[in-house]
Parts: structure tokens; sequence; C-alpha cells
């Protein structure tokens, strides 16, 4: 408490001091510990105890105070270098923030009772606008925005952005809260359950090769010499040879990643990934799922209401020569065939929760009075909806071009903004070793940049897409608008399977093992060697999030899947499936799949192997011609047009639930009394004032007026 109280000094240098010794606490008194466990349970015991004498709220305030320093923004803004040293007061305090909220989102087995009533009331207050009237996660977005305008360029970005995936993660919940909101969801709007749980289903998949072994590698080398041998062969003979289901032990190349790739560095060497698969727990049970786990397609066939409409027309137009519009439930005239096609549609029939929503709001825009008020409850992603609504297209633009700084693929440009001010020293390193340690702190730093953001506007497009789906496309059309699409593109077209085994860590500098062990003498050959990870799983989460990102942006999106073909995607897809990682695999064919039938007969027949692991691994909606080129909406299209429409839906929907101030006079109240109305002061215009004896003149005096009839 005495820690708290310091806390209000007047002095800057006094309060630092009292925060570092905040964050000490936080941090386990790691200088007392004699093992990282040690530390782990003093971290949990000194954040809980922090956090019940209300220590977060204490750390706002000042962190308040940080952002609207305009003297250390301006001298910021001023310098020529901005190094660690400008961030120091504000990256003691995130620090802190972040171990708080980290520590108490998680859930131990050894933790206090009293404990999970702290964790639910510190999520209720994170999420609720108590904080300046909105919640916290919106004062991380202002400075975001802040920092990317170039008002305050000493933010420590990395941090801000650790602490706002960590603060939506806490206060709107992870992947399996949302598939538990989403079956309570349905339940509440009567619909059938799910027919299966995708968190499962992807965790039980396979990658499209599993890793091979020692026998198979050498056979593989053989057939590799040999191929070198056979080089004058005819191609078709070399694919009849390698056709191979792409589930069994397949060769380390693939053959029809030539035909588009020139990629050939990533062919040459048999990758670690290829020889040990990316999900060790997993793949130990191997043996016994192959044996529990049904053989077949791993997800059960979709099908909407709008692809029966769409066959019965096509059907009722063949053989009987007229349509019934929207009528599923006719089927006379029709002959046998079709109605039991019209059985199986129907058993597999899916309706959404965003189509229950639109249906909603068309009722609720159609006859506005006799709909009433809607009922709007109040949970942390509408919440958190309305407090970014105002701004939200700039929140999104700030994050994107903060990812487009850290991509690896991005050249630098004078122009861009400075993402390392908060991992640069005030002094540049003179020797190699320091060099190199700099080196591996700057591609970490972009690489948990990447990580965070990927984090946040996956968890955000979920929440909001559960919440209401106008919610979620608002979001989802500003990302497009400011050229989200293309960013995700860019950032594939590298040599993906050196980013995912990339080594930026230096395992013996990790907390706590770095304050409780004696350190060893760092080299510039144990540095070059890394740890013994053979891939990155930071860079894999990153590389799933923005594959669903991609895949969410575009589904059901004619206008937006053109622009995949346009912006030439299939072949950078096609190397992300190099990295044999079932979960990543399954998104990538996602995203292939719906542009398959614009890309042509000619990449289909060279691409078998593709096409047969899509039609494995990706769930089937029937009545879809994905494979082929005959489907109706393969039409021109009109990318305004679409998207123009759908921005008129979203408008007409924030309107009418966050607009308060009515826009139709029509609804508007009307004053009936008339001492009021003539008691209302009237701004009349100056040339009126000018002529009013004119006006009286003509208007009132020249003409007759009947005070009986009016009178009456």
């Amino acid at each position: 408490m005495r820690l708290l109280d310091a806390l209000d000094s007047t002095s800057r240098e006094k309060r630092l001091k009292v925060a570092r010794a905040i964050l000490y606490l936080a941090q386990g008194t790691f200088a007392e510990c004699t093992s990282d466990s040690d530390v782990q349970y003093w971290m949990r015991y000194n954040i809980f105890l922090l956090l019940e004498v209300g220590t977060f709220g204490a750390l706002v305030e000042l962190l308040s105070m940080e952002i609207d320093n305009s003297a250390a923004c301006s001298s910021a803004v001023r310098k020529p270098a901005i190094s660690l040293a400008d961030s120091t007061d504000i990256r003691v305090l995130l620090n802190i923030m972040y171990l708080i909220v980290e520590t108490v989102r998680q859930e131990a087995e050894s933790d206090k009772p009293e404990w999970s009533i702290v964790r639910t009331t510190f999520r209720t207050e994170l999420a609720s606008p108590m904080y300046n009237g909105e919640p916290f996660s919106v004062l991380l977005f202002g400075m975001v925005t802040k920092f990317c305008s170039g008002h305050a360029p000493h933010f420590p970005m990395k941090k801000v952005l650790l602490l706002l995936w960590k603060t939506v993660l806490c206060t709107l919940g992870g992947f399996e809260d949302l598939q538990e909101m989403k079956k309570h969801k349905r339940e509440s709007l009567n619909l059938p359950p799910l027919p299966e749980d995708s968190i499962k289903v992807i965790r039980s998949m396979r990658a499209a090769s599993p890793p091979a072994s020692a026998s198979d590698l050498i056979e593989q080398q053989q057939k590799r010499a040999r191929r070198e041998h056979k080089a004058l062969v005819k191609q078709d003979h070399l694919d009849a040879f390698n056709e191979k289901d792409p589930y069994k032990a397949d060769d380390g190349r693939d053959d029809e990643d030539d035909s588009d790739d020139n990629d050939n560095s990533l062919e040459g060497d048999t990758f670690p990934l290829e020889r040990d698969e990316v999900m060790p727990p997993i793949m130990a049970h191997a043996t016994c799922e192959r044996v529990s786990v049904p053989k077949g397609l791993p997800w059960a066939p979709k099908v909407r209401e709008k692809d029966i409409e769409n066959f019965l027309e096509t059907s009722r137009s063949k053989f009987i020569g007229y349509t019934l519009g929207s009528d599923t439930d006719t089927v006379v005239g029709l002959p046998r065939p079709i109605h039991e096609s019209i059985k199986t549609l129907k058993q597999h029939k899916y309706i959404s929760v965003s189509e229950i929503q639109i249906k909603k709001e068309e009722e609720y825009q159609k006859s506005p009075l006799s709909a009433g008020e809607e009922e709007v409850e109040q949970v942390p992603a509408e919440i958190l909806y309305q407090a970014m609504l105002p701004c939200l297209p700039q929140y999104m633009i700030a994050l994107l071009k903060i990812l487009l700084a850290a991509a690896p693929t991005s050249k630098a440009k004078t122009d861009s903004i400075n993402i390392l001010a908060d991992v640069l020293p005030e002094e540049m390193p003179t020797t190699v070793l320091q060099s190199m340690k700099l080196g591996v702190d700057v591609n970490r730093h972009k690489e948990i940049i990447v990580k965070a953001i990927s984090a946040i506007l996956l968890l955000l497009l979920k929440h909001f897409k559960l919440n209401h789906v106008y919610q979620f496309e608002y979001t989802a059309q500003h990302l497009v608008f400011a050229n989200c699409i293309p960013l995700i593109l860019k950032f594939f077209n590298q040599n993906i399977m050196s980013y995912i085994t990339a080594k930026n860590s230096i395992s013996v500098l990790d907390f706590p093992h770095c304050v409780v062990h004696e350190l060893p003498e760092l080299t510039a050959e144990s540095l070059e060697a890394g740890d013994n990870n053979q891939f990155c799983w930071r860079n894999l989460f990153s590389c799933i999030n923005l594959l669903r990102i991609l895949n969410k942006l575009t589904k059901w999106k004619h206008s937006r899947t053109m622009m995949l073909v346009v912006f030439k995607s299939a072949p950078i897809l096609k190397r992300a499936l190099k990295v044999k990682q079932a979960m990543m695999q399954l998104y990538v064919l996602k995203l292939l799949k719906v542009q398959t039938k614009y890309l042509g007969r000619q990449w289909r027949k060279s691409n078998m192997k593709t096409m047969s692991a899509i039609y494995q691994k990706v769930r089937h909606r029937l009545n879809d011609d994905w494979a082929y080129g005959n489907d109706l909406d393969a039409r021109p299209w009109d990318f305004q047009a679409e998207e123009c429409a759908l921005r008129a839906s979203i408008e007409r929907f924030n309107s009418r639930r966050y607009d308060k101030t009515p826009v139709n006079p029509d609804f508007s109240p009307v004053d009936n009394c008339l001492q009021s109305v003539l008691g209302q002061r009237v701004d009349l215009p100056e040339d009126f004032q000018m002529n009013y004896d004119l006006w009286l003149e003509r208007e009132v005096f020249s003409k007759p007026i009947c005070w009986e009839e009016l009178l009456q």
C-alpha cells in the first residue's frame, strides 16, 4: 500500500523508482529464488496480491498521464533517432500490466479459491467502460493510432500490441470460449447444434505428407538419383510414376510445384519439418487415432437455404418450365431422383447465426415501429464494438501499417514508421557479437509484432461475427479497403519454410532462466546455431492467423475472391503448402478451393495432387462445383457494386442501433403545444428584416382576412 501511495508522487524519478519496485514484485522477486518454478509461484502470488489492493487502476492512470505527456511527445518528434531510453517510463508500466493480465487470464490448479472471484471481477472491469468512459482496449488502440500518426514515435509498439492482444483475449475469450459461446447462441436461437467441434477435428487432422522414416529417406534419395538420369523422359510419364496419395509418405519434392514456381531452393533438401511432424504430441498417438477415428471425410457437408432454392429453381425450369421463387417445399411435377436430391440437401441444411441476424435486421429496417426496440445484450464484444465504432477505420489502418513495417518482405523506406524504437539501444554495437545479438533482437521484435497483430485481428473478426454479422462486416470491409488482402499475400510471397524454421531467439536469455541460473558465455557461434527447436511456433502461429484472416475476408464474397485471382495468389499459396502442418495446410487449401474454378483447366490438370488434398481435407458444400468452371459465379465481377450494397446495409445497421439522433424527420416527435411553438425563437435572414414593411404590405394588409372563418 505504501508503494501505491508513492505512485502518486509529483516527482517523476520517485514514481519511476516505485514502478520498478512493483515490477520486481510482479516478476516474482527473482533475486531471492533458486529455480524457475519458484519464480513462477511468487509471480502468481504477488500479482494477485497487487490486484487485490487496486494496483491496476493506479497503473492505468499513470499510463494515461504518460500518453498525454506532450513534452515527451514533442521531444521525441524532434529527435533524429529514437532509442530505448525515450520510452523507459511507459515500458515499465506496460510490463507490469502485461504480467498482471497474462497471469490472471490463465487458471492454475494451485490457485486459491478466492482468486477465481478476483479473476472474474478483473475480467469484468477490464471489459467495461471504466477507464475514462471506455474499455482499457480502446485506450491501447488510441496509443497505436497516435504512434502511427507520428505524434508519439517513442511509444514502445511491441509492448503495447502484446498488452492489447492479451487484453482482448482476456475480456472476449479465446477460441475454446468462442466455441462454447457459439453453442449457447445457437441454443438461444433454437438452431440445431453444430455438426462437429471444429477445434477437435483440426487437432485430429494429419498433414498431407507424414514424416518419412529412415528407410523412406534412403529410398527417396535413390529415386532422386534415378530421376537425374531420366531427365529427358516425358513429363507425363514422370507424373504417372510419381502420382501417389498425398496422405502416404511423399517425396520431398512437389511435382506440380515446378510448373508455376521457380523456387528451387525450397525443393533441393529435405527440410526439418518434412522429417519431423510439427505437432509431436498429436503424432505420438497416431496409431491409436488411426484405429479409433472412422475413415472418411473429416467434415460433415453443409448446404445453405440459398443452395436448395437455386437447385429447385433450376430443376423446375428444366422439367416444368416455370419457377416458384423461394418455395422449397413444393415438388409437384418433378421426377423421383430430384425428390431424393432435395431430401439429401435438406438433411445437410445448415442455418448459421449470421443468417438469422441478417433476417432480423431486415425486419427492423422494414417495420421499425411494429418491430419495437431491440434489446442489445451488453456482452464484452458489444461494449468493445460500441467504444471502437467512432474510430474503427483508423484502428484497422494503424494495425495494418505496423504489420506492413514488420513484414519480412517489406523494404525499408524513408516514409515508413519506425517500429524499432523500443529495441535499438542509445549506443550502437561496436563488436561482432553485439551486432549479431542486436540482429537477433530486431528480427524477434518484428516476429512478435506480426504475431500480436494477426492474433488481435483474428480475435476481433471472430467475436464480432458471433455478436452480430454486420459488426464483423464493418471491420472486414475496412480491412479490405486498407489493402489487407494484398498485404497478407505479400507477407506469404517469401521463402515461407525459412520463415517457419527461423531461429531468432536466444534461449539462455529467456526469463526467468536468465535471472536464476548462471549465464554461459555467449559466442558468435552459439548465436548462429540458435536453439534446438526445428521450427518457430511464433511464426507458425502468425502464418495460420493471417491465413484465417484472409479466409474470413474472402468467404462468400465473389468480388474479394476475384481479388485473390487477380493478385495471382495461387502460386504463393501453393508454396505455403510445403509446411507440413495440418492446420496451416487446411486454411491454404480453403483459399485455393474458392478460386479453383477461375484458374483455368490447365492449372487444375497440372495440380491434381492439390485438388485431391482439397477434396480430402476441406468441408464439402453439396451442389458446389468448386472444381469446374461452369458455375454461375464465373461472371464479370463488379467490385464496387457488391461492396457498396454491403456498405449500405452496414450503415443502416450502425445508424439504427448506435446513432440515437433520428435522421428521418417522419420519426421525430411533433410539438403540438401552441404556446411553445409560438414561443420558439426563429432567426430571420437580414434581407427579410430590411424588407419587413414590404412583406407586411404584400402578404398581410393587401389581402382580405375573414376573421369569422379563421376563429372557427
